[in-house]
């Protein structure tokens, strides 16, 4: 069994696009079930989910949309692991087979979910994640700190599992429920030494925060998420493989590409400035 468990939080503008790009991938071989799990939503979030129902069952899969009524990401993605079908507790163990974690303003590429299963369809404990394809479609700005952010050595040479991660049933055994973190990909990243993370050719699509604002906020709840995982997590940070640039990375980075090093600066520099923020920020 492959699950497709899909937190949702207001995605009414994005949730149709995510579930169409589901819905068409190719066929993993073997079953499949989606679960929206939306969580607090006011807008149209679990009505647009529900009308995939039909192209859901025309494919064999099966597509639940949960409609809780309490915020939070990690209490979404628990209750979507709760309804996995054959499942009796919350959290996880080694049951449900395959899992995938999907943000809902991600949209996959077809030979995603077939790329995943081959990858995890082992019994050592396995995580794994495609290939992020950074979308930025509003200014320059935007465009130059999403080229930058791409060519980053953790985001271009290892597997950072944004917006998209899964594991096979031997890795959803290293944890139980989610816990409340603010970074939760990262949280289940640490939990795999780097040699159990695969990267997948197979593409995603992962928007970027669109202007300095909104790139501000999103990058300060990052940093906040990484300091948070460090001081409750500790022992988790001896599977971190992002190393620092150095000056040597730093100046290459900037002379391949000095108004993508400038935009990248410049946020990092305001993010600085203040203190972090548990403030959720839409996207990226």
């Amino acid at each position: 069994m492959l699950s497709i468990i899909i937190p949702a939080y207001n995605e009414a503008s994005v949730i149709g696009r995510c579930l169409a790009s589901v819905l068409a991938a190719d066929d993993p071989g073997c079953p499949v079930e989606i679960i929206v799990s939306a969580n607090a939503c006011r807008d149209g979030t679990v009505e647009r989910a529900r009308a995939n129902a039909a192209v859901a069952r025309r494919r064999g899969w099966r597509l639940v949309v949960i409609d809780r009524a309490e915020p939070g990401k990690p209490g979404a993605f628990n209750a979507g692991d709760a309804a996995v079908q054959g499942m009796s507790v919350q959290g996880g163990g080694a049951q449900g087979g395959i899992r995938l974690y999907l943000d809902a303003d991600v949209a996959i590429e077809r030979g995603m979910l077939r790329a995943l299963v081959a990858a995890l369809d082992v019994p050592e404990p396995r995580y794994a994640s495609g290939r992020l394809m950074m979308e930025a479609r509003g200014g320059r700005f935007t465009r130059c700190y999403a080229r930058l952010w791409s060519r980053l050595p953790f985001m271009a040479r290892t597997v950072p599992g944004c917006g998209l991660f899964a594991v096979n049933a031997a890795g959803r055994a290293r944890w139980d429920a989610f816990p409340d973190v603010l970074a939760d990909d990262i949280y289940v990243r640490l939990l795999f030494a780097p040699a159990e993370r695969v990267a997948v050719a197979a593409r995603y699509h992962w928007p970027v925060a669109e202007g300095f604002g909104a790139l501000v906020r999103v990058r300060r709840r990052q940093r906040a998420g990484v300091t948070e995982i460090a001081g409750r997590f500790p022992e988790l940070m001896a599977n971190e493989d992002k190393t620092p640039l150095g000056a040597g990375g730093t100046m290459r980075l900037a002379l391949g590409d000095p108004l993508g090093f400038a935009a990248y600066s410049l946020v990092g520099l305001a993010v600085r400035a203040r203190r972090p923020s548990r403030e959720w920020s839409r996207a990226r």
